[in-house]
């Protein structure tokens, strides 16, 4: 969840949606050059690491997207941050900090159909688990503004499975493809995620805005592959500004304040993860609708639902579903 104030919270957001993206598969020879094989290494080695990240990081938004490709991907997330306790002075510099905690889980689950050229009648599934911890700290310079250095690791494994089914397996040999391992692998991976966010609350009246700037590194290995053509080290960076919006109604249901609000952001895409998505940005508009529980459930914040549109430069789309925070 977003921070609507200097005090502790942890965030919660599950979301389920359906995405679209480009998945390729290079074209199929009996005889794979290494040309072929670094072009397959390349091109699938950054999706693998990009699904990865888009299922198990709690930056990036899950979602229902339209791409250009025409194919189907559906992710899963579960997860969030909070900042623990109340800030403690740092003797007398007149900084204090909190300790701060975040973590996510998810899975992608991704489909092509190719329904022309030589390859119509086939069908490529993917399949990503991913999941992440960590933490680090806020320091908090004055009531408004802090910065939060946080590192984080992360797992994921990823599967393939094509199904052939076009004329233009009559003359390749599908079992040379999956001999090459160009074709249903297997693929697990660890990811180190340094990052710094910067954050500026204010308020007016009883609404609380937050802008806040966000810088994410990814390094991502794999440690274990089905195939001896498919390995990945890669680095890869996003870049995350965001204004959110967090407005009382001063309507009561079921006993509980109603709020409303939201968040505008734009995030920049880099290295791996651009290539992997084949995008170099992402815009998301999201609303949301809670009802306040803050001292009434334990350590609940509130609890509602939340939407958002999301955009690109080959893609739009949305995303729906729970949102929830708790704060400590």
């Amino acid at each position: 969840m977003k921070m609507n104030s200097p005090k502790n919270y942890t965030g919660l957001r599950v979301r389920c949606a359906a995405l679209m993206i480009l998945l390729l598969l290079p074209s199929a020879k009996a005889q794979f050059s290494p040309d072929v094989l670094k072009q397959f290494n390349n091109t699938v080695g950054s999706r693998v690491e990009a699904l990865s990240i888009l299922g198990g990081d709690f930056g990036l938004s899950g979602g229902t997207y339209s791409a250009d490709s025409g194919a189907d991907l559906t992710v899963s997330k579960f997860g969030g941050m909070g900042d623990i306790g109340t800030p403690k002075p740092i003797g007398n510099t007149g900084i204090a900090w909190q300790p701060r905690l975040q973590g996510s889980m998810g899975t992608v689950s991704g489909e092509q159909r190719y329904k022309e050229g030589e390859l119509a009648g086939d069908k490529t599934h993917y399949e990503t688990f991913a999941i992440q911890f960590g933490g680090g700290g806020r320091f908090w310079f004055n009531d408004h503004f802090s910065i939060a250095p946080t590192f984080m690791g992360m797992y994921g494994h990823a599967y393939n499975n094509y199904q052939a089914r076009s004329t233009f397996w009559d003359t390749h040999n599908v079992e040379d493809a999956k001999k090459a391992g160009l074709i249903d692998w297997e693929i697990d991976t660890w990811t180190v995620r340094p990052a710094v966010e910067g954050a500026y609350i204010f308020l007016v009246g009883r609404t609380i805005f937050t802008l806040s700037s966000a810088f994410t590194y990814y390094h991502t290995e794999d440690f274990d592959s089905s195939s001896e053509n498919l390995s990945i080290n890669s680095d890869s960076e996003s870049w995350d500004n965001k204004i959110d919006i967090d407005i009382p109604l001063g309507y009561e249901l079921w006993g509980h304040e109603l709020r409303t609000g939201g968040y505008f952001s734009r995030t920049e895409l880099y290295d791996g993860l651009q290539t992997g998505l084949n995008q170099d940005h992402m815009y998301e508009v999201h609303g949301r609708l809670v009802l306040d529980f803050l001292g009434e459930l334990w350590k609940v914040q509130w609890i509602g639902l939340g939407f958002s549109y999301l955009w690109g430069p080959h893609f739009d789309g949305v995303s729906y579903g729970a949102d929830v925070a708790f704060r400590f």
